[in-house]
């Protein structure tokens, strides 16, 4: 009897409704908007930023050196980043400018002789064969005057390449000698590098020779940002080894240091229109890949897809998805078709 009343105790609790149990919250999700629009498949290559003002800066003359600006030092463009000891070249031009000096007082007295035999010639007081020689002498010391000249511009400037000045404005990397060393003409004596106009050199494949440009804007990814740059030289000569040839893109963020690894996006197909979605929002169980779509109403629906090219984050999707659509990229993990969910930050 009491197993019947237990029975019936039981059924009945059953029967009642459940408007007395809490339903399950919507699921928080992030979503993203797929895309349609024109695209080209794209081909990651490696790249380095570069400084396009990057020179070992030679000396100009020999001697020691008496001063070298310090590594980190900034040079504006004209101004010396060394100095070479310039006290021999400086008697040596005073040498030079008093042989000049001497030849010019011989000069005088040689014009002075040759007036007075040619007033003597006009009173047939002088044989023609003095006069001659009077204007040779004249003529020779002439020439000896303007090799003298020529000595004194080349000390000048000598003493004036003692100075090593600065090419264009930059920082100095690297001091390639010291104080005190002594260097020959051609010697190295610093690396300047301008750090303002930079620019990405990159290698590329043959195979994307066709569809690069200059002035069109790739993707560069440096750490985990990337930006859009504009591309400003293509030289569209292959090396005959690695069938490389170089692109080079310009580089206009302030936090890519010369010398910072960077990768960029080169085109490697022609333009065409397609549909593109972030590639989190791509969902893979089993052999089926799909993408969850929210609706209007916040409902999640499930579209099935195939992927084509990629195109860096993005990928394309082939299957009954359009541009603008919302796509789940985060929290998909356990959510079912018909599944209300709620827009994080929405």
């Amino acid at each position: 009897m009491n197993k019947i009343l237990h029975i019936l105790l039981l059924s009945s609790l059953l029967s009642l409704p459940l408007c007395g149990i809490a339903q399950a919250p919507p699921a928080p999700v992030s979503v993203d908007e797929a895309r349609l629009d024109t695209f080209s498949a794209s081909l990651w290559v490696s790249g380095t930023v570069i400084s396009r003002n990057d020179a070992n800066i030679g000396a100009e003359t020999d001697g020691r050196i008496i001063w070298v600006a310090d590594e980190g030092e900034i040079i504006d463009e004209g101004k010396p980043l060394a100095r070479i000891d310039d006290t021999d070249m400086k008697l040596e031009l005073q040498d030079n400018q008093a042989t000049l000096e001497s030849l010019r007082a011989r000069q005088r007295y040689l014009s002075a002789n040759l007036e007075r035999l040619s007033s003597l010639a006009l009173k047939i007081n002088t044989s023609a064969n003095q006069l001659d020689e009077a204007q040779a002498e004249l003529d020779m010391i002439t020439q000896e005057i303007r090799r003298a000249e020529i000595s004194v511009a080349q000390t000048s400037r000598r003493i004036d390449q003692t100075l090593v000045l600065a090419p264009f404005t930059g920082i100095v990397a690297k001091r390639q000698v010291q104080i005190g060393e002594f260097v020959g003409r051609g010697d190295q004596v610093a690396r300047l590098v301008d750090t303002q106009n930079r620019e990405i050199r990159a290698q590329a494949p043959l195979s994307v020779s066709g569809y690069l440009r200059e002035g069109m804007e790739v993707s560069v990814q440096h750490r985990d940002t990337a930006t859009l740059s504009p591309v400003k030289r293509v030289i569209p000569v292959g090396d005959e080894r690695s069938r490389m040839f170089e692109v080079r893109i310009a580089a206009n963020n302030p936090e890519w240091v010369v010398g910072s690894p960077v990768r960029v996006a080169l085109p490697n197909s022609d333009p065409r229109k397609l549909v593109a979605v972030p590639r989190d929002a791509l969902v893979l169980r089993g052999s089926e890949m799909f993408v969850l779509r929210v609706t209007d109403e916040n409902v999640v629906e499930k579209v099935s897809v195939a992927t084509g090219i990629g195109l860096g984050s993005l990928v394309e999707v082939i299957g009954d998805v359009s541009g603008g659509d919302r796509v789940i990229t985060r929290g998909a993990e356990r959510l079912q078709p018909g599944q209300e969910v709620v827009i994080a930050g929405g």
